[in-house]
Formats: C-alpha cells, structure tokens, sequence
C-alpha cells in the first residue's frame, strides 16, 4: 500500500469519525468551530480538537499565540488543553491536523479591540415624541348626514403615522387643529402624507365640521408622545452613547413601535412596586424627579431598546469604571447576577441563574432565558416586574445582556437579550478595526 493509499484510508477513517461524534463535539472541542471571536488581550482556554492527537499552528502569531508564546505551532493530544492568547487586533487561521499530518480544518480567530462600558441598572424616566402624529383611533363627528369619521373614510388606519398636512411637517399634535381648521373653512381637502409600517402613502381627508363643539375634525384620535420608566443598561464612556430597556417602545393602543423624532432620559425614582404574580405581572411605580437634570437624548428606538447620546455616568452607579462586555457565544447556562432598583435610586445587586442560551449570529430577541433565584429580590417583586426591562445581566465580571420580558405564568423566568446586539443599535462597532468608532446615524 503506498503513501496516497494510506492517506486516503485515513481520510476515510477520520470523516466517519467525525460523523459518528456529530454536533455533541463542537460543545466539548471548542475549536471544532470555525470561527474564534476574542477581544486584545483576552485568553482562551480550549481542550482537545478531537480525542486524537492534533497538531496546531497559527500563521500570524502577531496577532495571537498558542501557550502564551509566540510559536507557529503546537501539539494536543486527548484530555489536554490549549491557551490561545490574543495579541492585537487583527485575523489569523489556526489550521489543525489530526495526527499531526492529515489536514483538517482551519479556524478563523478575529481578534477586536478591547471594549469596555460602565453596567447601569439605575431606573430612568422615559420621555419620547414621535416623528409625527400617531393615529390611535376613529372618532366619530356629529354631522348633519350623521356620525362620521373622516379619517376612517379616508383610509387611514390604527397605527398610522400621520407626518405631513398637506405637506407641511408635523412636529407637535397642537399644530394639527389650526391646519384643519383653516381647511374646513375654506372647505378644501386635506393632502395627507403617512407611512404605515416601511411604506409612506397618500390620502385626501375632507375634515367634518363638529356642529355640538363648533370646530372642524379629523375623527381621528391621535398621540404624539410617550412616557414611562425602564432602566439603564449600559453607559459607553468613550463614545458618549448609552443603552436602555432592551425591548422597542411601543404606543399602548396601537402596539406598534413608536418612531423616534425627539426625547429624553431623566433620573427617575421607585416609589412602590406591585409584585408579580402567576399571570399578573407586576411593576415598578416610579416618579420623574430632577426634572431640569437631563440625562441623555434618545435617538433610536429599536428590537433591542433606546439609545441615544450620554454625556456622564449617571447617579448612583455601581460602578465608578467600566468592565469587559462578552460576546454572544461567551454566555454560558449558571450563575449570573443582575443590577436593578428596588426602592428609591440605590442600585443593587440580585442572584440569577441564566438556564438557557440561544445560539445567535445574527442579531435576535430572546437569546437567553434567566430565572431569577436571590430570596430577596422574590420577597420584593415577586420576580420579574414592568420597569425592570433593561437591568444588567453580569457573568463573570462581565457585562452580557439585558433583562427584556418577563414571563406572564412564572414571574421568575424571563428572557434576556445579549448585550452584543444593544452595542450594534447602540452604534458601537465590534469590528477589526484598530478602534471600537460609533457608527453614523
């Protein structure tokens, strides 16, 4: 039997193999995966490739070396672990083989710069408009023909966002009765500009003229702000930006998420809180306090919370320095703890065990499912409560994610989001750049 032959078998041999340990392996042989997120500085610890011996080798140890030396190569055997130490950001390939000649695979390693934001968990008072006059419901006008709604004959719909009259921009609900005053009484239709959902759309609305109260209507109920409390994940001290909340606001009518045009984040105090129950979820009762002192601007409104521009760490921080944030794949099923306010400012600390972890590569809600288990914080809530969207998620020293919803029939369990994601919306880029810059927009 020649070299090419024997070869080939073993080729044979190893992809049976591999088949045969199935997916059950990438969980127990880290670098099976084939890419290896690290931030500078940051070690891994990973065992065995495979229960063979494997020979490793990286073809730039600048950017990260194996034992904590720079050399090209190394050997694993069974039950033995290597330490990959990143360098400086960058990429390199961490190419195997088994037995130390039959190439296998080759493990992308992207190395990041060191990030690091200060945990929040303080509570914060919400204050947003939006980017135009929402539509919350019809109303009905006494004419003489009968009861009408304008609006509705003109085909606009519950969660409509009105943005335009007759091409003028909407910046505040109160402008909307002098613009369809002057309209009815020169009895000429409205141009109406409105998007619904992705999709910006046109109507002409004719306002009727409400004979009991003497003025022209839309018959549509409308609203042009929101306000509420929610907590303060995170403070990025470098770029100035914060992050909060991690679900999307949304109109309490419409359910729809509200367009940000302007807002604020103000301190915000808890005064009370109804606890949780088996299919009632509770909530914090908070006051607006410091009304002058504003904290941040909002700017976004998304799937993973609001950001906006932070210019201090608030009040009543845990922390005085920031901390490393963890990647998605990083968070792992155990103890965790998470940072929320329970009465008045004062941030506190409470155990949690994380009793899930979703596999994402791409940004999505409910990465993580916590069960809350610190005594006291069940004495005083009940588990999870309205309000405390938005807590801290620590592991390890690091910040991992944010609290998000709670679960309706066990108060105790919720989900959480992973911070990676509220990073992206928040515009701080994880990217191999020589610098984490905030993105436009």
């Amino acid at each position: 039997m020649n070299r090419n032959q024997k070869q080939r078998i073993l080729g044979l041999f190893v992809a049976f193999f591999l088949c045969l340990i199935g997916s059950t392996a990438a969980a127990k042989y880290p670098l099976m995966t084939s890419e290896l997120r690290m931030f500078e500085g940051q070690a891994a610890k990973v065992s065995g490739v495979l229960p063979v011996q494997t020979q490793v080798s990286v073809d730039r140890p600048g950017i990260v070396a194996m034992d904590g030396s720079s050399s090209l190569q190394t050997k694993i055997g069974p039950g033995q672990s290597l330490k990959v130490v990143s360098l400086t950001s960058g990429a390199a390939d961490l190419k195997l083989k088994l037995f130390g000649k039959l190439p296998y695979k080759t493990v992308k390693v992207k190395v990041v710069p060191e990030l690091k934001v200060i945990p929040g968990g303080q509570t914060i008072g919400v204050k947003v408009k939006s980017d135009g006059i929402l539509v919350v419901g019809h109303h009905q006008i006494n004419e003489s023909s009968g009861k009408v709604s304008p609006g509705e004959q003109a085909g606009l719909k519950l969660g409509d966002l009105i943005t335009h009259l007759n091409g003028i921009k909407l910046k505040d609900a109160k402008e909307v009765s002098e613009i369809v005053e002057k309209a009815g009484s020169s009895n000429k239709p409205l141009e109406v500009t409105f998007k619904r959902g992705s999709e910006v759309k046109t109507t002409r609305l004719k306002p009727g003229y409400d004979a009991k109260d003497g003025v022209w209507r839309l018959g549509l109920y409308i609203r042009d702000s929101a306000a509420g409390v929610g907590t303060l994940t995170f403070y990025a001290p470098k770029q100035g930006v914060y992050g909060a909340l991690g679900h999307v606001i949304t109109d309490m009518n419409t359910q729809t998420p509200i367009v940000v045009g302007s807002g604020q984040v103000v301190q915000s105090s808890v005064t009370s809180i109804s606890r949780s129950e088996n299919g009632e979820p509770g909530e914090k009762r908070a006051i607006f306090v410091k009304e002058g002192k504003q904290l941040g601007t909002i700017e976004r409104n998304t799937s993973f919370g609001i950001f906006g521009k932070m210019d201090k760490n608030p009040d009543h921080s845990l922390y005085g320095e920031p901390v490393p944030v963890a990647f998605a794949e990083e968070v792992k099923e155990g103890p965790a703890e998470i940072l929320t306010v329970v009465n008045g400012q004062q941030v506190e600390r409470f155990k949690v065990e994380i009793v899930h972890v979703a596999k994402q590569h791409t940004p999505e809600t409910k990465g993580m499912v916590i069960r809350i288990t610190d005594p006291n914080l069940i004495s005083k809530t009940g588990g999870i409560v309205q309000g405390m969207s938005g807590s801290p998620i620590m592991q390890n020293g690091k910040l991992i994610g944010a609290v998000t919803h709670v679960f309706v029939n066990d108060p105790k369990s919720g989900y959480g989001c992973f911070i990676e994601w509220m990073l992206q919306d928040a515009g701080i880029s994880i990217s191999s750049d020589k610098e984490n810059n905030l993105k436009a927009g």
